[in-house]
């Protein structure tokens, strides 16, 4: 393939990229911005369970109620972080919404109808990852050396447990909100509230939050598929799927091309489906798992939320989880 072809395939995988990425991104930010207008979201945060493997939990299943991709779920986890949910939710959800929710399950069920074990094993490997991702972080007392100081400056401030000591003894700066009942200036957010507001007074400020969020992520979105359709025309598909048809090595090729080949979670079912007859059921769920988590295309999205190294532990998290399931059904199969 001459240059002149490579550039061409090149920008027709980077346009498809984009036609397929951004209906789901504008979901994701308009869902974003409901959540901010309409939804009262720390009374949300209140009813979650308190157990941090419960709250991972209920968060993968929260994607459910979300029918939004890999590109649409990351303006709504972030929205969710900086209202104050906990995070083992914010990861659980974040990770797990692009395989839970109607819209895939019935896409990947209508690729393979003839295999419904894919179908469910999908569901399954999916949930339990985001549980135990989110889990594990969950352990970190302070989430806010993983994330980005955009998000963090939006973020309630962690009050620590002091004994209480009169205001008059206290020091520092007060407002008096009521009689008898100061109110520390430090201890204020810089979180968004959205008192309620009438109709005519509501729109324009959905509108601007919808401009900022699609003005961040829609440019990280363009420079994520430019990168992702110049590695697809670099690296030879070929090279890809002949590296073996074992147990171990399959999983290893489909994990690879999940990573590169960045496609929408809603679609991506249908591209395994060419791969079916060759590969085997570990390596196709590798494909199926791995990719709407964690893929090219997403990492700079998940970059407007997490630090890179935190990135990097979600990546490994992801692939070694992934990886050790799928081994384990395609040990089980042989």
């Amino acid at each position: 393939m001459n240059l002149a072809n490579q550039f061409q395939s090149g920008f027709t995988l980077f346009l498809s990229l984009l036609v397929e990425a951004f209906p789901f991104l504008l979901l994701g930010i308009l869902l974003s911005s409901l959540l901010l207008l309409f939804i009262d979201e720390q009374a949300l945060i209140r009813h979650l369970p308190r157990s941090p493997l419960l709250g991972a939990l209920v968060g993968s299943c929260i994607g459910f109620l979300f029918p939004v991709c890999e590109c649409g779920n990351v303006p709504v986890a972030r929205r969710l972080l900086v209202q104050g949910m906990p995070a083992s939710v914010a990861i659980g959800f974040l990770l797990a919404a692009p395989t839970i929710n109607p819209i895939v399950i019935w896409a990947t069920w209508i690729a393979f109808r003839d295999q419904p074990e894919i179908v469910v094993f999908r569901v399954l490997f999916s949930l339990a990852i985001a549980t135990i991702i989110g889990w594990v972080f969950s352990c970190q007392a302070d989430l806010r050396p993983f994330l980005q100081p955009t998000v963090t400056a939006m973020m309630p401030r962690p009050q620590p447990e002091t004994v209480a000591v009169p205001a008059l003894l206290q020091s520092g700066t007060y407002l008096l909100s009521s009689p008898g009942q100061p109110l520390a200036l430090d201890t204020l957010t810089l979180a968004p509230r959205v008192s309620p507001q009438p109709w005519p007074q509501r729109l324009p400020l959905l509108l601007d939050n919808i401009l900022q969020e699609f003005r961040e992520l829609g440019g990280i979105l363009v420079l994520g598929s430019l990168i992702a359709a110049a590695i697809q025309v670099a690296a030879p598909r070929e090279l890809i799927l002949s590296l073996g048809q074992g147990p171990v090595i399959s999983i290893v090729a489909m994990m690879i091309l999940g990573t590169v080949i960045s496609i929408c979670s809603t679609v991506d079912a249908f591209f395994a489906l060419a791969f079916a007859a060759t590969f085997t059921p570990g390596a196709l769920l590798a494909f199926l798992v791995l990719g709407p988590m964690v893929d090219l295309k997403g990492i700079g999205l998940l970059l407007t939320i997490f630090r890179p190294r935190a990135l990097i532990y979600i990546f490994i998290l992801v692939a070694q989880l992934t990886f050790s399931l799928c081994l384990f059904l395609n040990l089980q199969w042989s």
